[in-house]
């Protein structure tokens, strides 16, 4: 039974990106090791901007800067 986590920032996903995340990490799944589609879990987790750091900082203050 796979078990993926898809760790994203909370920037406007749409839940419809999220369903195409889901069924593309599934399907890589299936077509790389075979594993059954039915038993495989997917989860998407949605960080705040500023929980999320990069080379020192947070991404927020990095798209506050353009980055």
């Amino acid at each position: 039974m796979p078990y993926v986590n898809i760790k994203i920032t909370n920037e406007n996903v749409t839940p419809e990106q999220k369903a195409q995340l889901i069924k593309g990490a599934t399907q890589l799944l299936v077509d790389v090791l075979g594993k059954n589609p039915s038993t495989t879990i997917v989860v998407i987790d949605e960080v705040h901007t500023d929980n999320w750091g990069i080379a020192g900082e947070t991404v927020t203050e990095r798209r506050k800067q353009g980055k």
